[in-house]
């Protein structure tokens, strides 16, 4: 019924072996080498990703520091603006007020001129004014 043959039986073993160290060095070996290599890929990407972010939190730190310094020098800018449009709105004030006083004062010169020469002109008709108020109480 079932003959065992020995010399079969060990050409399928020496296959089997030969398939077998075939199969190792032609697949199962570059499989792993790939994968290990793979992984060393995998973790070298996560080192560099590890220190890209360091790198990235150094850059940002950097980047608000300047974006601080920047509003710092801005808001002194616009201090130092406010302050020099205040000094030169307060300088126009009182250049201002300077010319309307020596207006001022030109008007209450002329205006005494004007009052000395009516005194003068109204003292100069004064004998004109008792004669006609003596006519007048005279008609009365």
């Amino acid at each position: 019924m079932l003959d065992i043959h020995l010399s079969l039986m060990l050409l399928v073993a020496v296959v089997f072996l030969v398939l077998l160290t075939l199969l190792n060095n032609w697949l199962y070996q570059p499989l792993l080498e790939f994968m290990e290599s793979r992984d060393r890929s995998i973790r070298q990407d996560l080192e560099n990703v590890s220190s890209n972010s360091s790198e990235i939190d150094e850059l940002k730190a950097k980047t608000e520091a300047v974006i601080a310094q920047a509003k710092n020098e801005a808001a002194a800018m616009r201090a130092k603006t406010i302050e020099d449009s205040k000094l030169l709105a307060t300088s126009k004030i009182e250049a201002k007020k300077e010319e309307l006083e020596e207006k001022y004062r030109s008007f209450l010169e002329e205006l005494k001129t004007e009052e000395t020469q009516l005194k003068s002109e109204l003292l100069s008709q004064m004998p004109l004014f008792k004669e006609s108020l003596k006519a007048k109480f005279s008609q009365i």
